[in-house]
C-alpha cells in the first residue's frame, strides 16, 4: 500500500512537505503525531490524525504517538483565542494510560515487528531540561522574525478579541520543534503528520533539524474536517463527542455518524474507516440510487462504532435505535441499561411518580391521567386503550383498569408509556 496514495483518495492531505512521498518510498520510516492530554480521553477530532498514524502502520511504516505531556502544561495559541488550564503532572499520567488504551483499537503497540506502534510523552524529555540549557540549545537556531511569521502567532496577536500572546504561548512552537529534533535523534523519526493549522508548529521542527543538525525532516497536515452545513465537526448540542462511554454512550455515539448528511457521509467514510476504494465507490454508488436508505450513513456508523467501542456495543445502538424508530418487542426495552434508555427517550416529556404509590399497585387510568397526566381525560384513555393504541414498556395495554406496580418498572425506576405511533412518556419513580 502506498501511503500517500491512500490518503490523497480519501482526501486527507491538506500540504506536504516536497521529498515526503520519496522518503517513504526509499525504507521504513517513522512518523508521529502529538496529541493534547488535556482530557483522560480523546473525541471524534482527534480521530483523523489517529486514522493517518492508523493507515501509516497499514502502509508497513511506524507509527509513533506523541503525548504532549509538557507542551500540554502550556497550551498551543493555534486555533485558540484564550489560553488553557495547566494541569499537575499526576493528571497527565492518568490520561496518558487512559489515551493509550483508546489508542490500542487503532495502532498495534503489541507486535514484535520492527513497526510496532509507541507511545512517548514530551514530559519525559522537558521534565529535566533547564531553561538556560533550553535557549541556549535550541532558542539560538530559530529567529524571533521567523516565529512571528507564522499564521498562528500573526492571527492571535492581530485579534480584536484576543488580549495578546504570553511568553509562554509564544515558546509553544519552539518546544514542539524540539520535540520534533529529540524524536529524530533518538527514534530516527523523519516526519511529523498533524491538522493543517500545525503546519506553522510543525515546520519549525524541519527547520530546526535542518539547522542543529543538518539532516532533513518532512511534514504532512490533512485538511481540518468540516460540515457540509459550515458547522463545526463533532461538536454537537451536549458538546464533544468522545471516544469514551463515560462521556459519550455507544448509542448517542453511534447516533452521530447515523445522523450525519449525504455529502458528510460521503466525505467521512473515506476518513474515518479502512473500507477499500472500490467498495466506497460501490456503497456512494447505491446511496445515490436510494439515499432515503442511508446506506452510507448506516456503515459509516457500524464501522466507527465497532472499531471505538465493540460489536456487542454496536448490536446494542441498532436495537435502541430501533425501539424508537422500529417495532421493537418489550424483551429488547428490557434489556437495555439506565444510560441508554435515559439517551433514547432523552427529550421525550417527563413525570416524577411516587415509588410509594406504586408498592401496593395503581390503576393504569389512574396513574396515567391523575398521577401522571398523559392523558388529559380519563375518557380520551378509555377510547385509545379500546382502540390498541396505547402501550406500557412497549406491550399493549388491554384494559385501563389493570394494576401496575413496581414489578412493572425498567430498572427499577422507569416506565415507558407510549401514546399513539410516535408519542412516548418516560415517567420516572422516586
Amino acid at each position: 500500500m502506498n501511503f500517500i496514495e491512500e490518503l490523497a483518495w480519501r482526501g486527507m492531505i491538506h500540504s506536504m512537505m516536497p521529498g515526503t512521498e520519496e522518503q517513504l518510498q526509499k525504507e521504513m520510516t517513522s512518523a508521529y503525531v502529538g496529541i493534547d492530554p488535556t482530557a483522560d480521553s480523546l473525541h471524534i477530532g482527534h480521530l483523523v490524525s489517529v486514522m493517518m498514524l492508523r493507515h501509516f502502520q497499514r502502509a508497513g511504516h511506524k507509527p509513533i504517538a506523541l503525548v504532549g505531556g509538557a507542551t500540554g502544561m502550556i497550551g498551543d495559541p493555534s486555533g485558540k483565542s484564550a489560553e488553557r488550564n495547566l494541569l499537575n503532572e499526576a493528571a497527565l499520567r492518568h490520561n496518558q494510560e487512559c489515551i493509550k488504551a483508546q489508542l490500542a483499537k487503532f495502532l498495534d503497540f503489541e507486535s514484535n515487528s520492527p513497526n510496532a506502534a509507541e507511545l512517548v510523552n514530551n514530559y519525559d524529555w522537558m521534565k529535566d531540561y533547564s531553561f538556560l540549557d533550553f535557549i541556549r540549545d535550541i532558542g539560538k537556531h530559530i529567529t524571533v522574525n521567523y516565529m512571528m511569521a507564522k499564521d498562528s502567532v500573526k492571527k492571535r496577536l492581530s485579534s480584536e478579541s484576543s488580549e495578546g500572546m504570553s511568553f509562554t504561548e509564544f515558546s509553544y512552537q519552539l518546544l514542539q520543534g524540539y520535540d520534533f529534533l529529540n524524536l529524530y535523534q533518538t527514534k530516527n523519526c523523519k516526519l511529523q503528520m498533524g491538522g493543517s493549522d500545525q503546519w506553522g508548529n510543525i515546520t519549525t521542527g524541519t527547520e530546526l533539524i535542518r539547522r542543529k543538525t543538518g539532516g532533513e525532516a518532512f511534514a504532512l497536515v490533512c485538511p481540518l474536517i468540516t460540515k457540509a452545513d459550515g458547522g463545526k465537526f463533532g461538536k454537537t448540542e451536549s458538546g464533544n463527542v468522545w471516544l469514551d462511554r463515560r462521556y459519550t454512550s455507544p448509542y448517542k455515539f453511534y447516533q452521530f455518524w447515523l445522523n450525519v448528511s449525504d455529502a458528510d457521509a460521503e466525505k467521512y467514510i473515506k476518513i474515518f474507516t479502512a473500507i477499500s476504494k472500490e467498495e466506497i465507490e460501490s456503497l456512494t454508488e447505491e446511496h445515490r440510487q436510494a439515499p432515503h436508505l442511508r446506506a452510507l450513513q448506516k456503515r459509516l456508523a457500524r464501522e466507527v462504532t465497532v472499531l471505538v467501542h465493540s460489536q456487542e456495543d454496536y448490536d446494542a445502538a441498532v436495537e435502541a435505535s430501533n425501539i424508537l424508530f422500529g417495532n421493537a418487542t418489550s424483551d429488547v426495552l428490557k434489556k437495555l441499561d439506565e444510560e441508554t434508555l435515559l439517551a433514547v427517550f432523552e427529550g421525550v416529556p417527563q413525570f416524577k411518580i411516587s415509588l410509594t404509590e406504586l408498592e401496593s399497585g395503581v390503576k393504569a387510568i389512574e396513574l396515567l391521567t391523575d398521577i401522571a397526566p398523559v392523558f388529559p381525560s380519563k375518557g380520551e384513555m378509555r377510547k385509545l386503550v379500546q382502540s390498541g393504541g396505547v402501550s406500557l414498556n412497549k406491550e399493549k395495554l388491554t384494559d385501563q383498569e389493570q394494576h401496575i406496580s413496581r414489578t412493572d418498572l425498567l430498572n427499577d425506576k422507569y416506565l415507558l408509556v407510549q401514546k399513539g405511533k410516535k408519542n412516548y412518556y418516560l415517567l420516572i419513580a422516586e
